[in-house]
């Protein structure tokens, strides 16, 4: 979609400043009130979502060109979803997220790529994943674990570990559980092994559409030659990558499920039971892509007018994304079934949950931004008095892990999978 279709989103904004904060409604604490980490690491209004749809206008009219500083605006961006869901408070037809997407699209376009990003992109065209890893060594977490090779046979539900899982040795367990605990609800998995390749998510926020093409186009391919009815995935940016993107630009039509949500289904079923306790306090954590962008793409083919010959209407109604829809019962339902188990909220979470840091490049571009993201998550959940912080993505995971090595801190970090096989 080219950035002149999101010129109304650019025109609507009213500096209201909603996009920095979370809602007033959710605010339990001064230290803990605002929603957007770019705007409070920056500090600079243009570092948030209003200020960049102000610089995003600009360039539309070529009033602006891209520069480095200017490049550098927009790659200084978890694209968390936070500014998106708060501006559709009020202001229903804003598409702030899409908006500061296809801007990337548009610089890689016109050759302004990230200098950062060009080894993983590389890596992603030649092994199809962006960690510089071998695409051949895809499958070797999963030795051992009897599952289906859907290269050679077919199976309803399929396991999709994604490339974090796959590739980083530290987090490959979280596959593991992940299997063993779904197997031990009596589901048959099957994998695609090294035919698997990165669902795309991160090429596509990173601006490159055309690779998140062609991965989706494989991927969906292989997953629907298999006979796949049933998608599982522990990460977060791949099911939302499945969830919300496949249907739309690749033509998935199987189901979509985060292991939290198959985990919950088994539990509810009776096909998995509880049994031993695990005494512990924890706090949960969010993911971005699993909460407020985890919900499901809904068609829409209407029409775009004007009303008045100014306020933009979609007719019939688009839909609106304001991440109340997302997955946010599931994780809740497994931690507090679990006997022993003691979950404390932190203030910020669901739609309006801090972001880990991890997000849409600023790992691999801006560590310090990055690690800062996640400390601030860190001390947040630390303040509840929880001596773990759980989550249900890997990226997360990381980046949390690395924070927490790197201040020096206690708090201990679990994928919810984890205390799940603890407790079975």
């Amino acid at each position: 979609m080219a950035l002149e279709q999101y010129r109304d989103t650019m025109l609507g904004c009213t500096r209201c400043s909603y996009c920095k904060w979370i809602p007033l409604a959710q605010i339990k604490s001064w230290r803990f009130a605002k929603g957007c980490p770019s705007i409070e690491y920056y500090g600079f209004h243009t570092y948030s979502g209003g200020g960049r749809l102000t610089a995003a206008l600009s360039i539309l009219e070529g009033r602006t060109g891209y520069t480095d500083e200017a490049r550098d605006l927009f790659y200084q961006c978890q694209q968390c979803g936070s500014c998106d869901v708060t501006c559709k408070l009020c202001l229903f037809n804003m598409d702030v997220a899409g908006t500061l997407r296809e801007v990337r699209a548009d610089l890689v376009e016109h050759g302004q790529e990230l200098p950062q990003h060009l080894p993983a992109m590389a890596s992603l065209r030649q092994q199809n994943n962006m960690l510089g890893a071998p695409s051949a060594e895809r499958g070797q977490w999963s030795e051992g674990l009897g599952l289906k090779d859907l290269r050679t046979e077919t199976a309803e539900v399929a396991f999709f570990a994604g490339c974090r899982c796959s590739y980083d040795e530290g987090l490959r367990n979280v596959a593991r559980t992940a299997v063993s605990v779904l197997q031990h609800g009596g589901v048959d998995l099957g994998i695609l092994s090294d035919a698997e390749v990165c669902c795309g998510s991160r090429a596509y926020s990173l601006g490159y559409p055309q690779e998140f093409d062609r991965l989706a186009r494989i991927n969906t391919e292989a997953l629907t030659k298999a006979g796949v009815k049933t998608l599982v995935t522990p990460c977060a940016d791949c099911y939302w990558a499945f969830k919300r993107l496949y249907p739309e630009k690749a033509g998935a039509t199987f189901e979509v499920l985060h292991v939290v949500e198959f985990i919950d289904r088994l539990l509810q079923q009776g096909k998995l039971v509880f049994t031993k306790s695990v005494p512990m306090t924890v706090t949960y954590h969010d993911p971005c892509h699993l909460g407020r962008q985890g919900e499901p793409y809904v068609p829409w083919n209407g029409i775009t007018t004007k009303a008045f010959g100014n306020i933009t209407k979609h007719v019939p109604p688009k839909p609106r994304y304001n991440g109340a829809l997302g997955v946010y019962e599931a994780p809740r339902r497994i931690l507090n079934a679990i006997p022993g188990l003691k979950l404390i909220e932190m203030e910020r979470i669901r739609e309006y949950a801090w972001c880990c840091g991890a997000g849409a490049g600023v790992r691999e571009a801006f560590p310090d931004f990055s690690s800062w993201t996640a400390a601030e998550r860190i001390t947040e959940a630390t303040s509840t008095g929880a001596e773990a912080l759980v989550t249900a993505c890997p990226w997360c995971e990381r980046n949390f892990i690395d924070a927490v090595a790197g201040d020096g801190q206690k708090m201990k970090v679990y994928d919810l999978v984890e205390l799940v096989q603890h407790a079975i």
